[in-house]
């Protein structure tokens, strides 16, 4: 299968360090030339719980997007994420762009609503990949971030990952 590039967005607010580090690198496993945003620390939302820290990242990938899909489901899982007695949220990995693909597929909704609706994916990706169009609105993601009137308080986050610092 041809590789295609993939947006994903990772999130954690238990023991954050560690569940990030671990979805990267189950992520580095099967995403190629893999590239991360900065880390950024916000309130939750749409949850009580502790802050998250959240980041995007890009690559390429040979799996098709429900194999990705199951890949991901199978990270979380591997970090605690579907325990019964789990209290908040150990990993989250969302496909956010899957090459063009624009529609839903089995129940995985492409591009991601949370894009546009959550700064904590939109300011990352902005900065990721400024100059690409969200397939939808046809707007640059740093077009989309300058515009945004989005309430949610975030900033960046300290945060090293294989000796490599994310967030400058």
């Amino acid at each position: 299968m041809p590789l295609t590039r993939v947006y994903l967005g990772v999130g954690s607010n238990i023991d954050r360090h560690r569940h990030i580090s671990a979805g990267l690198d189950a992520l580095a496993e099967f995403v190629t030339q893999m590239q991360c945003s900065p880390v950024f620390e916000s309130e939750p939302v749409g949850v009580r719980s502790g802050p998250f820290f959240n980041l995007v990242v890009t690559g390429f990938t040979d799996l098709a997007l429900m194999d990705l899909s199951r890949r991901l489901k199978f990270i979380e899982a591997d970090n605690g994420r579907y325990a019964p007695d789990r209290v908040g949220l150990p990993l989250d990995i969302d496909v956010l762009l899957y090459g063009e693909e624009v529609g839903s597929f089995e129940g995985l909704v492409l591009p991601r609503a949370e894009i546009l609706k959550n700064a904590f994916v939109l300011w990352p990706l902005s900065l990721l990949a400024p100059d690409r169009l969200h397939p939808v609105a046809q707007r640059s993601f740093a077009q989309l971030w300058e515009q945004a009137q989005i309430d949610q308080r975030l900033a960046p986050a300290p945060f090293e990952w294989r000796g490599r610092q994310l967030t400058p």
